[in-house]
């Protein structure tokens, strides 16, 4: 049953989690400490991100710095595949353009395929840091990856050759962006490409994490008045830290609700705005179930335990 099947079947409010690979050279036990701390809730679905190369400068043997590439996370297809056989829960691996070439995601995508893992989320992903606009290593955006996606699922690969195996058709769900994409010109932009994902097969859509629930009930609103049918999932998060109050909104723009931001104003310690947070994130969860969203998927970086006590509220 893929995950778009699991959601449409599930009797009330599903529960779903983010997870990031291990940095390298770390093990996978803080990914099963995660998992185990959470799986109580029976959540319908795991995302596992995926992380692009970073260029870096290096000192060499001569005491030379040299540019080289390196990844700090890799291992997305290999952990979706050890959380599958270890748990039997369902895993949905990010699949991006930045930092990739077609070629790469071809490969990934038949690796994926040779371990039964079909459910996928398609993401054009951040831009370098070193770069000050994104510049594609392969697809330009997440539509384009969907063609590959999608032609894949019908036979055909990048060199026009036929897939000879019978391969199950990925599955997959795609982003959306309640307060707009940060290169958006404008939310009804941002509605129009969100409609074109969907007119090519995406089959639900995952929000960026937001803080107002009004935000996402209007965007869904506006969905629904164009013709997108697709379950549209919330992203939700709770805060853990002080400096998120400005972190967040830089990284992520989005906006944190006066009411929010004046509470963990005035907190003196991490420790009050792990608090703040998860009444912040309780209230908005426990709303959003009332308004009968048919999952919530949380961002648990930092933030596993919190999300328990979320949850514990909420399902």
């Amino acid at each position: 049953m893929s995950v778009v099947e699991k959601i449409r079947s599930s009797k009330s409010t599903a529960f779903s989690f983010e997870l990031l690979p291990p940095l390298k050279g770390n093990g996978i036990e803080t990914v099963y400490k995660t998992i185990d701390t959470l799986r109580e809730f029976d959540p319908k679905y795991i995302n596992i991100t995926t992380h692009r190369s970073e260029l870096v400068f290096k000192e060499n043997s001569q005491g030379l710095f040299e540019q080289v590439s390196e990844r700090h996370r890799p291992g997305t297809v290999a952990i979706a595949a050890a959380i599958q056989n270890k748990y039997k829960i369902a895993v949905v691996p990010h699949v991006i353009c930045s930092g990739f070439t077609r070629e790469e995601t071809e490969y990934a995508l038949i690796d994926l395929q040779f371990l039964g893992i079909t459910d996928l989320l398609l993401l054009r992903g951040d831009k370098a840091k070193h770069e000050r606009d994104f510049a594609p290593t392969g697809h330009r955006n997440a539509t384009e990856l969907q063609v590959q996606v999608n032609n894949i699922n019908a036979g055909v690969f990048l060199d026009g050759s036929k897939v000879k195996a019978d391969f199950k058709p990925f599955s997959y769900g795609m982003a959306c962006y309640p307060e707009k994409h940060e290169e958006a010109p404008n939310l009804d932009s941002d509605l129009f490409y969100a409609k074109q994902k969907v007119d090519a097969g995406a089959e639900y859509l995952v929000t960026q994490m937001f803080f107002d629930n009004q935000k996402y009930y209007d965007f869904v609103e506006k969905c629904r008045s164009i013709g997108i049918n697709v379950p549209i999932i919330p992203g939700i998060k709770p805060i853990t830290l002080k400096n998120q109050l400005t972190v967040l909104p830089k990284i992520f723009h989005t906006d944190i609700p006066e009411a929010f931001a004046a509470e963990l104003r005035k907190c003196q310690t991490d420790s009050e705005a792990v608090e703040v947070g998860v009444e912040w994130c309780t209230a908005q969860a426990n709303d959003l179930k009332a308004h009968g969203v048919p999952s919530i998927h949380f961002y648990s970086m930092m933030a596993t335990q919190s999300v328990k006590r979320v949850a514990k509220s909420v399902f």
